[in-house]
């Protein structure tokens, strides 16, 4: 790919707090608005097929668009960090998100709708999501777990505010109304984005300078010479084929109980409330001395608890308490997850490629999140048994968990011995010391400014003495 200049946080100490907790405070808004405004859209469907006169499903698609742009556009969200940086990206992106929302208040047909409230929001959601973390992974490093378990509980957060927030709105101000205010809200995504403040790299010599530049490129795709990232992005496919099932489907199979709407609503917030303490909880542990360096076996085992919880759900939760207990020990799973999906990633690929790794690994996620609900439902109109449709969930996030811990295993250790790794790991240790470079120049330089000023000068190997040297 192209080269680019920009400036880079290469070489600069993590600060582990300090300016780090606004920027964490900016990625756990960024967090909320990016994982809650697509399912919180769903409030206005009713509204909006009364007024244009389509279906659920033609509804459904904006949601659908609004996640697809959140994962597709990874790599035009690589390309533009690399280019400009996080903040100014970050700062167009709450623009587009808001434009989008606000646009879409006066749209006239449904298929404007997919274009404003679908597109354009969910490209300025992109540019906001990705370099937060991005930003998160810069700040942090010791405490990086617990920050990426904080950051993640912005989504059950603004789950529990954004869908009743959204159907206040609806119910005073109809669809328009609500998209209006939507898109005002929106903007706080530029507050958030005016938060990611740039490290300041220390002072390079124009080689070292030139060096970096050369190596800095708008989306790297060496990444894929990594063996642990192919594994990750493998697993982490198979894994969101069947990860956002169960909470799609858990509220109708309680209504197909015979359970009244509003109970069986009930169980999104049971799942979100347990989710909100998993995620920071989860990242507290994953910090610890001991775990921190087994994280990837903690992910593969958080998966295997929300396969093993699908699977278990769907052959012995046949009352609306069984699926109570369901999302109590689902919450808890899918919390870790949460927690964990990017803390695992930095790791595997580092502070230098995750810029490039996260937005290809979007992309790759992006299609079996578009496959993986509808094809649920398609498995549903054949069968009208829901199941089946926990027990595929379940099978498909089990599978992911054994491949990636099978791929660390047998594929990762071994390769961390190659010498190439061995390199890698100079170059990280080299890059440390640059932080200390700039001191120990000047202390360098007075050094030889004081031998200068005691030492005489040499003729023909012999020291010659003088006055204006004997100062």
């Amino acid at each position: 790919m192209g080269m680019v200049v920009v400036s880079d946080a290469s070489g600069v100490k993590a600060p582990d707090g300090g300016w780090g907790w606004a920027v964490l405070f900016g990625c756990f808004i960024i967090t909320g608005f990016s994982y809650a405004f697509p399912k919180a859209v769903s409030v206005f469907f009713k509204e909006l097929i009364r007024e244009f006169g389509v279906g659920y499903s033609d509804t459904a698609w904006i949601s659908s668009i609004l996640l697809a742009m959140l994962y597709g556009t990874g790599p035009l969200c690589s390309i533009c960090v690399n280019r400009f940086g996080c903040r100014p990206v970050m700062l167009v992106g709450g623009l587009f998100a808001s434009i989008g929302m606000v646009a879409a208040s006066f749209c006239t047909n449904i298929i404007q709708l997919y274009f404003t409230a679908g597109v354009i929001t969910g490209l300025g959601l992109a540019l906001n999501f990705q370099p937060s973390l991005i930003m998160l992974n810069c700040y942090f490093d010791k405490r990086r777990p617990l920050a990426n378990g904080l950051s993640a509980a912005g989504s059950p957060v603004f789950l529990c505010i954004l869908s009743p927030l959204g159907q206040f709105l609806q119910d005073y101000y109809g669809w328009r109304g609500g998209f209006l205010i939507l898109g005002a809200l929106l903007l706080n995504c530029c507050v958030c984005g005016a938060l990611m403040r740039p490290l300041e790299a220390p002072k390079k010599s124009g080689e070292a300078k030139l060096q970096s530049q050369k190596k800095k490129k708008l989306l790297d795709l060496s990444v894929f010479k990594n063996c642990g990232f192919v594994i990750y992005t493998l697993a982490a496919s198979i894994m969101v084929f069947g990860l956002f099932v169960p909470p799609v489907f858990v509220v109708s199979y309680a209504k197909d109980m015979g359970v009244p709407d509003t109970k069986a609503a009930f169980l999104l917030t049971v799942l979100g409330f347990i989710d909100i303490f998993a995620r920071p909880i989860c990242g507290l542990v994953a910090g610890t001395k001991w775990v921190r360096p087994r994280c990837v076996y903690l992910f593969s085992f958080s998966m295997i608890f929300n396969g093993l919880t699908d699977l278990l759900g769907g052959f012995l939760a046949e009352s609306y308490m069984g699926l109570a207990v369901f999302c109590v020990f689902f919450g808890i799973s899918y919390g870790m997850v949460g927690a964990l999906q990017f803390e695992v990633l930095m790791a595997i690929v580092g502070t230098q490629k995750f810029s490039s790794a996260i937005g290809l690994v979007l992309l790759m996620e992006a299609i079996a999140v578009l496959i993986g609900p509808p094809g649920a439902g398609k498995l549903l109109d054949a069968t009208h048994i829901y199941k089946y449709v926990f027990i595929l969930a379940g099978a498909e996030v089990v599978a992911a968990a054994l491949v990636l811990a099978l791929g660390n295993i047998f594929c990762i250790k071994k390769k961390s011995e190659d010498p190439q790794t061995k390199k890698e790991i100079a170059e990280k240790e080299e890059l440390d010391r640059l932080a200390d470079k700039s001191s120990e120049e000047a202390r360098i330089d007075s050094v030889e400014v004081e031998c200068f000023l005691k030492a005489e000068p040499e003729k023909n190997g012999e020291i010659v003495t003088s006055p204006e040297t004997s100062v």
